[in-house]
């Protein structure tokens, strides 16, 4: 009979590593012979850098004896929903795909509607925008298949422990496709490259037992009937007709939010983050947050995770993508906007994070309050169109700064190579950053580099502007029913409801929403 035996490892990079010294390590510390031990599962893994010698902590089952058992979660359970009840589901990212599988598994029919196109497609119109040939303002980094995760990284982080079984969301993943190892790292991560199939593979899910999805298909109307939710109204005048509708429209759906708001769905102010993306070469940060001049080649990319104060606003790293690139990842043509990514080797020679100040409502410039609850929203829109001013017209081109030379408030006269494909122009961010985001970044930059010596230099640049971290709005909604506050039948859920901020979270966000509707029917 097979026994399991689960232990706690703190062990160098070369042992946990190598399988061969890996089971070594666990036979001796379980004082067997090595042949006795028949196979080893990490449930947990994480990097511990805080000395001169990283460590890598690991908590490891062993199975002595026999085989482990095939999979340690139950996969789930899809039903045929082909003539079940229908819940309409706006938006084609994480809440929306989620909720959809969570909707088949008890016995619904999700309708999706997604304004953009399927990975695939979606996949090629992201490429022109990279070679700066144009974006498609429904198919690019933030509309399509999969939101805005799906070509932005692919982590799977979440600081949120109170949302429900997050593990499940990796379990999901893991049955479409991704690898073993999002079930246990500290910091999951899929890639960029690899989650596009993964979604595809959700895709196929949904579809084979009886779900709908409807590419290219813009939501234009709510259909409410004495606040209670119909249907909606898309392009073309397609009608769908349902009396629960998940709306997870994404953090960047501005236009979307301008026509609920016209429509008179209740919206709320909320508050936000914007700065800029920076990049270092990635052996520059291997070097500080590993205390080595090189990288043992057992270590992963190193990351960091960087949080201040500055004149009584937060300013902090977000999205951090070791071995990634920057990437255009504006939702229409008036603006520019920058984001970040990595694929799943996370192999780049550059290390990019967005590092962005706090935005309270108060903070909001007067002259944007004539847009009442929109007004973060416009404002956020003004940052954007004064970056694209300046590149001078010329398409997804991006402003940029020597690091060093924006906290000294001089214009560069020269900038390093940067793992941004569609160009960059120098230009004096220190002048045309609005001055409570300007002056924050170049005090929270000093601070940085008392924390990671050597962050402060001229090898690093930054690029404007990183204004999609969250949105600005939030779409009110019961905490017990999670339906919207003044229509039944309306679910705002995910980033775009900003209930949500990142993946994970928006993916349990959309379980979440789902199960409220399973309740009720």
């Amino acid at each position: 009979m097979t026994q399991e035996k689960e232990l706690k490892l703190v062990l160098s990079p070369e042992v946990a590593g190598q399988e061969l010294e890996l089971k070594k390590a666990v036979a001796n510390t379980l004082q067997l012979p090595f042949t006795h031990i028949s196979e080893l599962r990490i449930t947990h893994k994480s990097i511990d850098a805080r000395s001169a010698k990283p460590k890598v902590n690991l908590t490891i089952k062993a199975y002595i004896g026999g085989k482990a058992p095939k999979s340690n979660y139950t996969p789930p359970q899809y039903q045929n929903v082909q003539n079940a009840t229908p819940v309409i589901i706006v938006g084609a990212g994480p809440a929306g795909l989620f909720a959809a599988l969570h909707l088949i598994e008890n016995g619904l029919k999700p309708i999706i509607i997604e304004r953009g196109k399927d990975v695939s497609n979606r996949k090629k119109d992201i490429a022109k925008i990279n070679r700066n040939e144009g974006m498609n303002e429904n198919s690019n980094y933030c509309f399509g298949e999969g939101g805005a995760g799906t070509f932005s990284d692919g982590k799977l982080f979440s600081r949120s422990k109170k949302r429900g079984n997050i593990q499940r969301v990796f379990e999901i993943f893991h049955h479409h496709g991704a690898n073993d190892n999002i079930l246990y790292e500290a910091h999951p991560h899929i890639g960029s490259d690899r989650l596009p199939a993964i979604i595809r593979h959700m895709r196929e899910t949904i579809l084979q037992y009886g779900g709908e999805i409807h590419f290219d298909t813009q939501l234009t109307q709510l259909i409410v009937e004495d606040k209670q939710i119909k249907g909606c109204i898309c392009q073309d005048n397609k009608t769908f007709k349902a009396q629960h509708l998940i709306l997870a429209i994404g953090h960047s759906a501005h236009d979307t939010y301008k026509t609920l708001h016209k429509q008179g769905v209740l919206l709320e102010t909320k508050g936000f983050a914007m700065g800029v993306r920076i990049e270092h070469p990635q052996l520059l940060i291997d070097q500080i947050q590993y205390h080595s001049k090189k990288r043992n080649a057992y270590l992963p990319a190193a990351s960091y995770n960087l949080v201040c104060q500055s004149s009584e606003r937060g300013v902090y790293s977000f999205c951090m993508c070791p071995g990634g690139h920057i990437v255009p990842a504006g939702s229409d043509k008036q603006g520019l906007v920058v984001n970040g990514m990595s694929a799943s080797h996370r192999n780049s020679p550059y290390a990019n994070s967005g590092i962005v100040v706090e935005i309270r409502p108060e903070d909001i410039p007067a002259e944007f309050t004539q847009y009442g609850t929109l007004a973060g929203l416009y404002y956020q829109e003004y940052v954007e169109q004064l970056c694209l001013k300046q590149n001078k017209g010329n398409n997804v081109v991006a402003p940029a700064q020597r690091l060093l030379d924006f906290v000294q408030g001089r214009t560069s006269k020269t900038l390093p190579s940067c793992s941004y494909l569609p160009g960059l122009i120098s230009s004096p961010l220190h002048e045309w950053l609005p001055t409570h985001i300007g002056k924050r970044l170049q005090d929270a930059f000093r601070q940085f580099d008392r924390k990671m010596k050597g962050y402060l230099t001229n090898e690093a640049i930054i690029v404007g502007v990183e204004s999609r971290s969250s949105s600005p709005v939030r779409i009110p909604r019961n905490n017990d029913t999670f339906e919207h506050i003044e229509i039944k039948g309306l679910y705002p859920c995910g980033e775009g409801a900003g209930y949500a901020g990142g993946i994970t979270s928006s993916a349990m966000d959309g379980i979440n929403a789902a199960q409220k509707i399973i309740e009720q029917i």
